[in-house]
């Protein structure tokens, strides 16, 4: 128990062997329950989790016949502390690189302050920019930026940090089954919590690094589909929660600055054609395209700035 809330480690694990045993071994006491979820290893992980088990009585073993991503893995460990009506759950990674000292910090949020969600934040750290590899922290940076528009969570960064502490109430609100299951959890999850008015909050945490673990983020691979993940994620949350849930006007302003700057795109590609094959530019072309892309892009703007004014109360 923390501070008289039941609270469980969900420890995703993946080809883990080498580093499980550490995890399991620097859990606060404090942590009621261990719920390790063996992603279908091809190495020792599921033998060692069932060790582990009998050593600490705590430990939990969930063991998916298929491979689900590390997002399917912590849906599974969310499903069974909601079922198990369990106050809060930690994602403690199996690689070792979440750090038990800044537990404490991250339940207090939740546990004390009434926040649903409480999240590290590694890019505040002082000495980040040197702990971090130089390519995630870039790519984080450029994902934490979309994660923003998308969740309308404008006061948090750091949007691919798994060290999170989640309330029951949003373990409750949320179809973990629907959740994206790869490495765009963390932004998915996001986005839903926004559409059920969770209250979200960052706390920096120190960034853990060259322990033996073994990343499997690959800036080609990652970046693309996370980005095209979030910016449909962008529009359900907008139609989910202006439209159909309460109708607010910053949604038709988004509608029509994209509209307008997907027309002022159309007449920039007629104005470098006709430039291209007859050397010249139509002067009224061109004024309707600055017209749509500055109209475009004031609606847009104005739609955000709505957003930001709409979500600070979930600060």
């Amino acid at each position: 128990m923390y501070k008289g809330k039941s609270l469980c480690a969900v420890v995703p694990a993946y080809n883990e062997e080498k580093l499980l045993t550490g995890v399991v071994d620097t859990m606060p006491q404090f942590v009621d329950h261990i719920v390790i979820i063996n992603d279908k290893s091809t190495d020792g992980t599921l033998e060692l989790a069932t060790r582990l088990k009998e050593k600490d009585k705590r430990v939990v073993i969930i063991d998916h016949a298929e491979n689900q991503g590390v997002g399917g893995s912590i849906a599974s460990g969310y499903k069974w502390a909601r079922d198990n009506s369990i106050d809060m759950a930690v994602v403690m990674a199996g690689d070792g690189q979440m750090d038990p000292a800044n537990l404490p910090a991250l339940c207090d949020l939740v546990a004390v302050e009434g926040v649903d969600y409480s999240k590290g934040n590694r890019l505040v750290y002082k000495e980040a920019y040197q702990v971090i590899p130089k390519v995630r922290f870039f790519g984080n940076a450029i994902l934490s930026f979309l994660t923003k528009v998308a969740s309308g969570y404008w006061h948090i960064a750091d949007s691919q940090t798994g060290y999170t502490v989640i309330s029951l109430r949003a373990l409750k609100a949320i179809d973990w089954d629907k959740m994206y299951k790869r490495y765009g959890q963390p932004n998915d999850i996001l986005v839903r919590l926004n559409v059920e008015d969770m209250l979200v909050r960052d706390v920096p945490v120190k960034p853990v690094y060259n322990i033996g673990e073994k990343s499997g983020f690959k800036p080609r691979q990652v970046l693309w589909p996370i980005s095209r993940l979030l910016i449909k994620m962008f529009f359900w949350r907008l139609w989910k929660k202006y439209v159909i849930r309460d109708a607010h006007p910053l949604f038709l302003f988004i509608l029509l600055g994209c509209t307008l700057l997907g027309l002022s795109f159309v007449f920039f590609l007629r104005l470098l054609y006709l430039w291209i094959s007859h050397g010249q530019m139509p002067e009224i072309t061109l004024i309707i395209m600055l017209f749509t892309m500055t109209l475009g892009v004031q609606s847009f703007l104005f739609g955000i700035w709505m957003d930001m004014d709409k979500n600070k109360s979930l600060r």
